[in-house]
């Protein structure tokens, strides 16, 4: 384990692939990870496949909604998150049971939309638990069988599950995973290695998962801002389930955080230097820009960039 350059109370655990091949890691590279926020990627990714399949329609206003599946993907749909209630993070401190999916919508919804599809941008984990509802609705099949069909079965990603019970968390790493249930991540959370983490994102921009035109639509960004004080972004934005933006000295960052009461990752894929490199970095902690500017850090190291 790595002790953080930033922060030294904190260890990281790391994985890199190269578009030449190269691999190396560092930390322990059986231990597995809640993925929190990386899954988002994912379910954007199979709900891009059934567009490519026909079953879903990018564009089309979502039944009984006023958004589209492109703006729920991207953030724009104007629905609240449930981040944002203070409600939310004390009952999962309490170690309360989860609440019911209604509970949830009607806190979240207590003050209606935050504004009409299109017109703003806000981050919301409900939007990507309506993601995984269509897509379970359209597919017949829970959302943890559609990830292993589509994503993880023809990338031979042996680690990565759908956790979906406290049991699963006591397999992680973290020793605070035991004591906390996944399922208060309504959309869902995967978890795994960090090699399959890197592995999961290096062949989406090998063109594994998509065709040509779909990751073109799913890198569509919309630029939110400049640097943000104890992260690494020169600039940042979203596209379609993916955080993009730039880093000095490296280019282009494409990928997603994630963060949970107890542990943060980051997984980017650097496409501009001349061995283009996909880092997943994983720590302890609560601070995602610890594991961002490792993963910085590790692209710049490895690849002589910056």
């Amino acid at each position: 384990m790595r002790k953080s350059p930033i922060m030294s109370d904190f260890t990281i655990h790391s994985h890199w692939i190269s578009a030449s091949g190269q691999e190396g890691s560092l930390g322990n590279q059986a231990a597995l990870f809640p993925y929190w926020s990386f899954t988002k990627p994912v379910i954007a990714v199979c709900a891009l496949q059934l567009v490519e399949e026909g079953f879903l329609d990018l564009d089309a206003r979502i039944s009984g909604h006023p958004y589209t599946l492109r703006q729920l993907l991207a953030h724009t749909s104007g629905l609240p998150d449930y981040g944002q209630f203070v409600e939310y993070g004390a009952a999962v401190v309490a170690g309360d049971p989860v609440w019911s999916r209604q509970k949830m919508l009607d806190i979240v919804l207590s003050k209606g939309m935050l504004f009409a599809p299109e017109q703003g941008w806000s981050y919301s984990n409900v939007g990507y638990m309506f993601v995984r509802e269509l897509i379970e609705k359209t597919t017949a099949k829970p959302m943890g069988q559609v990830i292993a069909e589509k994503v993880c079965t023809p990338l031979g990603l042996t680690s990565v599950e759908f956790a979906q019970s406290e049991e699963q968390f006591k397999s992680l790493h973290w020793p605070a995973a035991a004591d906390y249930d996944p399922l208060w991540v309504y959309h869902g959370c995967l978890m795994g290695t960090a090699s399959d983490a890197a592995h999961l994102l290096h062949q989406l921009f090998l063109g594994a998962l998509l065709q040509p035109s779909s990751i073109r639509k799913m890198l569509n960004t919309k630029i939110l801002g400049g640097p943000l004080a104890g992260r690494p972004w020169m600039e940042c934005g979203y596209a379609l389930g993916l955080m993009a933006g730039s880093v000095d000295g490296l280019g282009r960052a494409i990928g997603h955080s994630g963060a949970g009461p107890f542990c943060v990752n980051a997984v980017y894929h650097f496409p501009d230097i001349s061995d283009p490199v996909t880092v997943a970095s994983f720590t302890d902690g609560s601070k995602e820009g610890i594991a961002e500017f490792e993963a910085v850090r590790l692209a710049k190291q490895k690849y002589g960039e910056g």
